[in-house]
């Protein structure tokens, strides 16, 4: 039997507006970062993680204004605490997976794989189990779309629409410092894009806009924040396997 554990979450202050929140006792190579963005006149969270403890009352002592809670895409790893929050956030192209609770576009049924026993090096609270586990349906209160602006007071984001690991998949970016807040979209590990709801295509198409944005910083929706250079050799890497003759054009299960 896995112990409880005392806190089921960690907090890393990147500086006095910004905070990376992560699961630490779950599978690293699934485990999210969740960030925190304080702005002068409304905060925002990207990000709600698996949603098996409370996330909201973790980050209580951080909040002093309102709070818009933002779902980078509709994976379990990425929504499954947005229910937690009053105000809730996530592209078009998701939000009906986030009404009903849709376990399957969440990555997050029996049959799919992801959600496993031993992913947990211990327990969120006494009597959990992935059998029982499942993205808890919420109604959106934001539906957003590609050119939309997060103004927060004293800074703005841009949201970008780049789908192609999933159909809903968003960034943030900050035009003024170049931060690209890039949930699923970029980060520095392996990219899935054969998952039933990713479009390699489409990938390619969101890489080729990315080459052209100017990035200073990435905080990614998973492993560490990278500078420019790799930025751009994470985009070229991609782009040079997937254009290659011969690589797959329609999407294909992972095994598990």
């Amino acid at each position: 039997m896995k112990p409880v554990c005392d806190s089921w979450f960690s907090t890393q202050t990147i500086n006095d507006r910004l905070y990376l929140i992560t699961e630490p006792h779950y599978y690293w190579y699934n485990r999210a970062n969740l960030w925190l963005i304080k702005g002068r006149s409304q905060d925002l969270l990207i990000d709600t993680g698996l949603g098996v403890s409370s996330l909201r009352s973790y980050i209580a002592g951080l909040l002093d204004k309102p709070l818009l809670a933002i779902a980078s895409h509709i994976h379990f790893d990425h929504s499954a605490g947005m229910h937690e929050f009053d105000q809730r956030a996530i592209h078009a192209a998701e939000a009906s997976a986030l009404r009903t609770g849709d376990d399957y576009e969440a990555l997050c049924t029996p049959g799919q794989g992801w959600m496993q026993d031993d992913h947990f090096e211990c327990l969120p609270y006494a009597g959990f189990t992935v059998k029982t586990y499942t993205l808890t349906a919420c109604e959106p209160t934001h539906i957003l779309n590609e050119g939309d602006v997060l103004d927060l007071g004293d800074r703005a984001f841009e949201v970008l629409h780049l789908p192609g690991h999933s159909p809903g998949c968003i960034a943030l970016y900050d035009p003024q410092s170049r931060e690209l807040f890039s949930g699923d979209v970029i980060y520095d590990g392996e990219l899935l894009d054969e998952l039933h709801c990713s479009h390699i295509p489409t990938y390619i198409k969101t890489y080729e806009r990315l080459m052209q944005l100017p990035v200073e910083t990435v905080y990614p929706g998973h492993y560490r924040t990278f500078g420019k250079d790799r930025y751009h050799e994470i985009i070229g890497e991609y782009l040079e396997a997937r254009r290659k003759p011969g690589c797959p054009t329609e999407t294909h299960p992972l095994p598990h």
